[in-house]
């Protein structure tokens, strides 16, 4: 059935595979460790379900709302009489109303610890698990079974004291874009909720923008909040992202669209978050110890004290959330600080004039303050660093106003300007910014048994900033940049120069040599990304030699001049030796974060090209080669990447987007990728590149499949010969065509297409195992071809006692003509071409498929069905497709028209489906229908 595949393309396409792997190998597996606690209950978590009216009951049958408790909290609210702070925690896509577990045990624990004088009341919704982000038809009745529970639980405190106006959401995944859509619904009040929090929630688009329903549920939220900001203004945001262990949802998704310079609105990665600094996966975002502590300190910090609930004021609640996800000063949030502190005349004074002071402290009977005169430092330095390793919240560093005396009786409490790392506080002033400070005094409390170090540092700026240019994207590894800090000092500023791209990925070596002694402090090394909170922290030893992972979430904005910076928190007298060179293989796993979910449109385009290249085969030569050879000589990336570019650079002139605007022809995507990032048109190269890969070695597998498939099915049956020209069309067929498509209509379309794509399959398996029992015979010298055809019909005699299946066995085992063969040869090979389309169009509707299944016991009809239309199409089309053979396609006048016009689909696949996968079904259809065309005309 043709030669095998030419050992050059294999040897291409095995490398290319290889680096696909190597790009999943390193999103999926090659990620820092979990470092997040795992949270546990005290007490048995218990689950109140909310009686719902009637009328919400039927509406939302599937849907459920529950209250949250534990213990003697749980026996106290079966009555439902609430008097806590209501808030609500939205599921994700297969998410479980359990998961509101963590979140509320923490908060009964924090409460239990005040006795009560504030507490929440944790909600949670049950959505069945619904598989929200791969079907977005039950988005919006999600919407709508909110706003419902809302009014509900508003309604159960409309008697208490202090009865809240609104709810706090706290959204996971799917569950955060729910939450934001509420403000989408016309009869929702936006005083419903003023503050939202949302987990690994991806709010730009979707991972896989599998249907219509889901693109138009995105494109309604975010237009909304945007052309409609006037309804989120009192609205409090913040979404937190799960850094690169979440490998489901990418980081960049979870930054809130144009909102982020919005004062209410801020994104953070966990991997930056104070006293979290951990990258989390997309469960574990749920129950990590230390980001859900961020969070509950949080929500009880956000609590008015004369209302009991949560703050109405907007400033107030953006203050507590940087407090909290952003920079920690470490002290207990307070909204009015009083800066100016009245310092104990009675204690030790001790003056420093040296530049660069260590103290260490143990056992310390007595308090001391240390003062540092700034003038003459001012003339020779133009910052002043100070560290605590005691991580404790009190104030312990203060400014002096013009005291020329041994001593300062009043300050200004600078402890509010520290910075929270995982080993020491630290605090950095630039003196410029201080004029009116005389001294600096750090403050050393009484202690008994506890050991801890202050270090004092001034210094110039430039002395401690040193430039390091990143290397090329394209050098592979094969060179480095390379800078040594011989220290002298607590803190050195390595930037890393034109670091800004998303496909930028670079392996920093952190090499510290230091002369051992007891009591050395570690060294905190943090890659501080300036235009995003995504700043990762890793503590380390020294001496030691640690590896830094670089990469972006968020490209470098167009406008931005900031630069990314490796900030390392040295230990005195090291020196340390930094290199950086780039990463291949995180290279090739930011093209597959980034881009994987459009690799499917890639794949297709391919094997549209090998579809046609075959067609074209069969009418030029009369016969058509294997999948696998046809896509090795066909699928070319210059037949498709600059068409799709010309189109781009076109629609940049006006008279030609009018064009395209009276035809009625969306917006390209390759141009919204292309304005998102600059390198798209070579990353869009080498993802058709990846795509031929996988359509080659997928057709090998199919291939090899198939064969194995045939010779099971032949050990288990007797041949029946091969298929006559026939009918394309009979009652049989045309009835089971019919039954599909009302199948399609009253349960899923994605159930029909399944079925018709197993019947298809069904009958190519039959075919192949017949093709390979006839050319077997025909191989077979004339003799032993007899002996064979003898014993066969002997064999039939035995077993079947009509006449009639005597001879049809006899006709059946007889040998065929060799042009007979070839054309079922031919038809074979075009047959398996379009399984391996259709194989993808059923992966791609299979999510849909999946969901009614789930949800078959409330509801025997999908509605809305994302893939009704096109099963409809497919069922009618294949239904024909399956019973037809080349000899009709040759003899066509479509012939050529149909052999040309994959060509141009596969274009408008790359052109127009990655960022709309349920478009690209509908490419292979229309080539499947013209096929069909060829077929009766």
């Amino acid at each position: 059935m043709g030669g095998g595949p030419g050992v050059a393309a294999a040897l291409f396409y095995g490398a290319v595979a290889a680096l696909v792997l190597l790009g999943v190998r390193d999103v999926l597996f090659l990620y820092e460790e979990n470092r997040c606690s795992m949270t546990y209950m005290y007490e048995y978590p218990e689950y109140l379900k909310i009686k719902l009216p009637k009328k919400i009951s039927r509406r939302f049958p599937a849907y459920e709302l529950y209250l949250y408790g534990e213990g003697n909290y749980a026996e106290e609210n079966k009555n439902l009489i609430l008097t806590g702070i209501p808030v609500l925690f939205l599921p994700g896509n297969a998410g479980s109303y359990k998961q509101v577990r963590s979140l509320g045990s923490i908060a009964l624990r924090k409460a239990e610890d005040i006795d009560f004088k504030y507490h929440f009341n944790f909600f949670t919704v049950n959505f069945n698990e619904e598989l929200v982000a791969l079907y977005g038809g039950s988005l919006q009745r999600q919407t709508r079974f909110v706003h419902e529970c809302i009014k509900v639980i508003l309604k159960m405190y409309k008697d208490q004291e202090f009865a809240p106006s609104s709810v706090a959401i706290v959204g996971h995944s799917m569950g955060g874009l729910v939450a934001r859509a509420l403000l989408t619904l016309k009869n929702f009040k936006p005083e419903y909720i003023n503050l939202l929090i949302t987990q690994a929630t991806p709010h730009v688009a979707p991972v896989m923008p599998l249907d219509k329903y889901l693109t138009d549920f995105y494109t309604a939220v975010n237009n909304h909040w945007i052309l409609k900001a006037q309804d989120v203004r009192n609205l409090t945001t913040l979404s937190v992202a799960g850094g690169f262990r979440d490998y489901q949802v990418r980081s960049g998704l979870a930054f809130l669209p144009r909102l982020s310079q919005h004062s209410r609105a801020l994104f953070v990665v966990s991997s930056a978050v104070p006293r979290t600094w951990a990258s989390t996966d997309h469960l574990s975002i749920v129950w990590c110890k230390e980001l859900i502590l961020a969070t509950i300190r949080a929500f009880f910090d956000l609590i008015d004290e004369t209302t009991k609930q949560i703050t109405e004021d907007p400033k107030k609640r953006m203050l507590v959330l940087n407090h909290h996800f952003v920079r920690h000063p470490a002290k207990f949030f307070e909204e009015d600080p009083e800066t100016l502190t009245e310092l104990k005349g009675t204690l030790i004074w001790m003056k420093i004039k040296s530049s660069k002071w260590t103290y260490t402290v143990y056992n310390e009977s007595d308090g001391k303050y240390f003062m540092f005169p700034l003038s003459n430092h001012r003339k020779t330095y133009s910052h002043v660093h100070c560290q605590n390793s005691m991580l404790d919240t009190s104030s312990w560093i203060y400014g002096c106003l013009n005291s020329n005396s041994s001593m300062c009786l009043e300050g200004f409490d600078l402890s509010w300007k520290a910075e929270l790392l995982p080993t020491v506080k630290v605090v950095t002033l630039k003196l410029q910014e201080y004029p009116s400070l005389s001294n600096l005094v750090v403050y050393v409390p009484a202690i008994n048994g506890n050991k801890f170090t202050l270090d004092c540092e001034f210094f110039k700026e430039d002395s401690r900033t040193v430039q390091l240019p990143v290397t090329h994207l394209f050098s592979f590894g094969l060179s480095s940049s390379r800078i040594v800090l011989n220290s002298t000092g607590l803190i050195y500023s390595v930037q890393l120069q034109h670091f800004g791209q998303i496909y930028q990925a670079f392996k920093i070596y952190i090499e510290s040599h230091c002369q051992p002694h007891k009591g050395r402090k570690t060294s905190v090394y943090r890659l501080h990304v300036p235009w995003s909170h995504e700043d990762s922290i890793i503590v380390s030893k020294v001496p030691s030699f640690t590896e830094i992972s670089a990469k972006l979430h968020i490209p470098q904005p167009e406008n931005d001049s900031t630069v990314a910076v490796l900030n390392i928190y040295s230990s005195s007298d090291c020196q340390y030796e930094v290199t950086i060179k780039t990463s291949f293989s995180q290279v090739l796993g930011q093209v597959i974060r980034f881009h994987g979910g459009s690799l499917p449109v890639y794949v297709i385009s391919n094997m549209l090209l090998a579809y046609g290249g075959q067609l074209s085969a069969l009418i030029s030569t009369g016969h058509c080669s294997d999948f696998v050879p046809a896509l090795a000589r066909a699928a070319k990336p210059y037949k498709v990447e600059p068409f799709v570019n010309i189109v781009k650079f076109l629609l940049g002139f006006n008279w030609f987007k009018d064009i395209w605007n009276v035809l009625f022809l969306p917006e390209l995507d390759a141009v919204l990728l292309n304005k998102q990032d600059m390198w798209f048109p070579l990353v869009s190269l080498i993802l058709f590149l990846f795509g031929t890969g996988i359509a080659y070695w997928g057709g090998i597998l199919f291939s090899a499949s198939l064969r194995l498939l045939s010779s099971l099915w032949l050990s288990l049956t007797r041949p029946s010969g091969l298929p006559k020209d026939s009918k394309l069309m009979t009652p049989r067929r045309a009835f089971m065509a019919i039954l599909l498509v009302f199948v399609s209509c009253t349960t899923c379309g994605a159930f029909a297409i399944l079925i018709i794509y197993l019947h298809y399959m069904f009958k190519v398996i039959k075919l192949h195992s017949n093709v390979r029992l006839e050319q077997n015979l025909l191989n077979m010298d004339p003799k032993h071809s007899k002996e064979t055809s003898d014993y066969s019909n002997k064999e039939t005699v035995k077993n079947c006692d009509s006449a009639e299946t005597i001879a049809e066995a006899a006709e059946a085992a007889s040998p065929t003509t060799n042009t007979a063969i070839d054309n079922v040869v031919n038809s074979l090979k075009i047959h398996i071409t379009i399984i391996n389309l259709l194989t993808w169009i059923v992966l791609l509707s299979l999510p849909s498929l999946i969901y009614w299944f789930k949800n078959l016991r409330y509801n025997i009809r999908l509605d809305p069905d994302p893939c009704r239309t096109m099963a409809i199409i497919l069922v009618s089309t294949l239904g024909i497709l399956m019973n037809s053979s080349t000899t009709k396609v040759k003899s066509s006048k479509l012939s050529k028209i149909a052999a040309q016009l994959p060509l141009p689909l596969s274009v408008a696949v790359v052109a127009f489906g990655p960022m709309h996968l349920y478009r690209v079904p509908y490419f292979v259809i229309c080539s499947l229908l013209l096929h069909v065309l060829c077929c009766i005309v």
